[in-house]
Parts: structure tokens; sequence; C-alpha cells
């Protein structure tokens, strides 16, 4: 796909269903005089995997503003001369301008650069800029440390967290029965054979007469994160409340081990505290939320978290009416798609070592069994949130329909579609029953919800539908 169609599919992306912009696209009414920002834009999206568009011609709202042919030239040898001028390297920028919608926009189009990080011209490697949640950011130390090595051919996880070993001191360090554990192989008896191993998993490396642990290695088998000083505040936090704010906290644990070495710790700790406080003999606690979504999301925070970003660690909070999973990092996914879109992951290297060791699902199919479990339970809908520097995920515990608040039940509804489109089927009223527990009678009450949604324009209908309004079909706005 060429810059011109892609940058049109992000515009039609960034305004559908709901109007956001996307880490990949910026909206511009008309040119800013603020020559350092236009500077920083360009930046952003020349460190951008695949680069990104400012597109002119768009408000705040998503409404289109007419662009006269002055004002286009304007913009396009304004934005080349910065692109030229005001950055530490030269960048060749590309223009054209577009039809969307009965609207011509121009479309500025800021190539991803090889060498990076790109920064302002006149200034240090630290006045380098990124994009998340739809915003342009100045990097941190960490971040603009972790796109040299990215540059230079080194990720996150092949860098060293600790090095000039023995080889006992990496398997004092490093909890290598573990790893067998999780592989479902048996644990040799000579030590060779087991450094060979956790070679072969990118766990540890030889260099001359010394052993050196991965960053890799440290964050799934560390037997103790706080011994390796680079990975600090890379631990999990679950906090525990009283109540429906932070107003009160009863409890809060900070994870030493490995993510590999405790999750099923963590998993177990999360549900026991998320479940109902009555303990009956024959059945023990109630969960509030499915064990597989509770599963999913924390391994996908585990897996996307930007390491880059300092001071976040990633978070777990039980209240009295919702548990939320947070992660650093904006999703690199639009949050309206992560049911359907292949995940993208910034730590390809973590995301396939757990799944190799089963600590997450196939590439995927995660977030698709945490929502079918949810609507299993017939629990509201679940709330994804792309917010500047972080993601977060907010599961609900059951509550009657009567008491769903609109914005709850169209995302319901939505989720149901996307849900159902993945099996390559539409929703419908039965469909709908079925999700929120309605009886027949009720079959107006779901009309009114697959209303709403289409309203909402999330769900249309189906294509292949050609019935009467009651037995109408719909899928996702994006099918």
């Amino acid at each position: 796909m060429d810059w011109k169609a892609k940058a049109l599919k992000l515009l039609n992306d960034s305004l559908r269903p709901i109007p956001s912009e996307l880490n990949d696209i910026d909206w511009k009414s008309a040119l800013s005089n603020k020559t350092e920002r236009l500077a920083q834009h360009i930046s952003a999206f020349a460190n951008h995997p695949g680069g990104g568009v400012l597109v002119y011609g768009v408000n705040n709202d998503g409404s289109f503003s007419p662009l006269t042919s002055t004002a286009i030239e304007e913009t396009v040898k304004r934005l080349s001369n910065i692109a030229h001028n005001n950055l530490a390297n030269p960048i060749q920028i590309e223009h054209a301008v577009m039809s969307f919608n009965g609207s011509d926009l121009l479309f500025i189009y800021i190539p991803e650069q090889l060498e990076k990080p790109v920064h302002l011209r006149g200034k240090d490697i630290y006045s380098s800029y990124y994009r998340s949640g739809g915003q342009t950011l100045k990097m941190s130390i960490k971040q603009v440390q972790i796109h040299i090595s990215q540059c230079i051919g080194v990720s996150f996880e092949d860098k060293l967290a600790m090095e000039h070993l023995s080889k006992q001191e990496v398997l004092d360090l490093i909890d290598y029965k573990c790893l067998y554990r999780l592989m479902d192989k048996i644990l040799p008896m000579s030590t060779d054979a087991i450094m060979s191993t956790l070679s072969e998993y990118g766990i540890c490396i030889e260099k001359s007469d010394y052993w050196s642990i991965t960053n890799l290695g440290a964050i799934l088998f560390s037997r103790d994160l706080r011994k390796f000083p680079s990975l600090s505040g890379r631990e999990v936090v679950v906090r525990i409340y009283s109540g429906p704010n932070n107003r009160q906290l009863k409890h809060e644990q900070r994870g030493q081990l490995g993510y590999a070495v405790g999750f099923k710790g963590l998993i177990d700790y999360i549900i026991g505290n998320a479940s109902d406080e009555k303990i009956e003999i024959t059945r023990g606690r109630k969960p509030h939320y499915p064990q597989i979504a509770i599963r999913e999301f924390v391994a996908n925070a585990l897996i996307h978290q930007d390491f880059a970003i300092e001071g976040t660690p990633i978070t777990i909070e039980i209240y009295n009416n919702r548990l939320t999973i947070t992660n650093p990092g904006a999703s690199l996914n639009n949050i309206n798609r992560l049911i359907d879109l292949p995940p993208r992951s910034r730590n390809e290297k973590l995301a396939q070592t757990m799944l190799l060791l089963h600590l997450c699902e196939r590439r995927g199919s995660g977030v698709d069994r945490a929502i079918e479990a949810v609507e299993k339970m017939q629990l509201p809908p679940v709330r994804f949130q792309n917010l500047e520097d972080y993601t977060r995920v907010t599961l609900f515990p059951q509550k009657p329909l009567s008491e769903m608040t609109r914005r709850e039940r169209i995302d319901a509804c939505y989720q149901h579609a996307c849900l159902m489109w993945e099996d390559n089927l539409p929703i419908n009223n039965q469909s709908i029953r079925e999700r929120f527990g309605l009886n027949k009678n009720q079959a107006p009450t779901a009309t009114r919800i697959l209303t709403d949604t289409v309203e909402a324009g999330l769900i249309k209908t189906s294509e292949d539908d050609y019935t009467s309004r009651k037995y109408s079909s719909y899928v996702p706005y994006y099918a």
C-alpha cells in the first residue's frame, strides 16, 4: 500500500466511529505559526514506525474546513522548509491534495527515518519527539537510549541486565527450574546443559569466560527483580481498595519475581481478591470476573508495555465496583479494533517467549477469548482506554441491564458484533437478547440497543440483509 492509500485509510479510521486522532495521523485545520511545534510534529512522525501524516483541512471535532490553493501552497512550502532546516538531519517530505467525503484535504507524509531518534537542529539529541495517544510528546532519556539501541539493531530484550557473571551466579539469580517446568521438560543434572538451554532461549549469553543475563532473561525469570537496577520500576503492583476510589487503600503488593516465575501466583492473587467476600463451604468464593479475561489482559499488559517510559509500573487496582489493569505505553492498535486486528507488540521477543511458555494465547486470540468469557458471565462491556502515555483495561462485575448506562449497552453490543464477526456471523435481536440475558418479551429492548449502536456508528446493517427491521442483522462498522 502506497502512502496515499494508507493516509486515506488512516483518516477514515480516525474519523469513524468516533473522531479521535491516532498515533499515525494528526489533524490540522490550518497552518500554525509556531515553527518549533511544527518541527516537533515532524520529528515525532520521523521517529514513528512507518512514519505519519499531517492532514490539513480537518477541525478538532472531525469536521472539515475548506482550504484555498494559496493556503495549500504556503503550507507545503513552510513545512518543507522546516523539515529541511529545523531538524538535525534534513527530511524529505511528500504531499498530495486528495478528496475525502467530498472535501479536498492536504496530506503531508513524513517518512520514518533510518537513523533515529530525529531531533531538533541546534539542540541536543534529547530534543527528540514521539507519538503517543494521538499526541506529540518529548522523549525521555530512556526513550532516546532505546531508539539509539534499536537503530543499531539491539532490542530492549537483547540488552544486558547484568554482566561478568559466573555460571553459578547466573543460576543463583535466574529461576531456571521454572523455565523447565513451563516447558514441561525434565531438569538435567549437568550445569552445562542448563546453561546451554538458558542461552538457547536468550536468557543469558556467554562472552569469553563470563556470562551475562539479558533483559529478557531477567524480566521473565529473575528470582528478585530488585537485584537488577536497570529493571527498577518494572515490577507489577497490585492495589486493593475498600471502596470505589483510591482514598482507602487496604493493601498494596509489589511483585519481586520475574514475570514468568510469578505469573500464576499473580493471577491467583488477583482472582482471590476480586471475588465475593462471602465464603461458601461447598462452592468457595464466587469470582466477579472470568479468570481467562484477567489472565489475558494481565499478559497483554506485560507484553505490550513500553519499557522506555519510566515511573509507571504495570498496576492492577481492585475496587469494589471494578478492576483496572494499567500498563505504560499507549496502544499501538486503534482501541476500537483490538478484537479483530492482529496484535502489534513493542517487545516482539518478550511476546514470542511468553507465547512459547504458554503464558498467553496464540497470537491475536487473547482479547477475543477474554471478551467471550465476559459475555458468558453477562458482565458489562470491557472498557479500553488509550491515554497519553498508558493503556488501561477495566473490568466490571455483574449488574442488571437496567443499571447499565446507554454507553455501556452500546459498547457491549459493539463488542458482541466484533466477536461474532470473527466467526463470520452477524448479530441480531436474538443474539443481543442472549448477550444480555433477555427473554422474548424484551425484544423491543434489544432493538433499542441495536438502534443506539447503529446511531453511534459502531455497527451497520448487514449487506446480505434484505429482511424487515424486526429481523435485521448487523455487522461491525469496519466489516
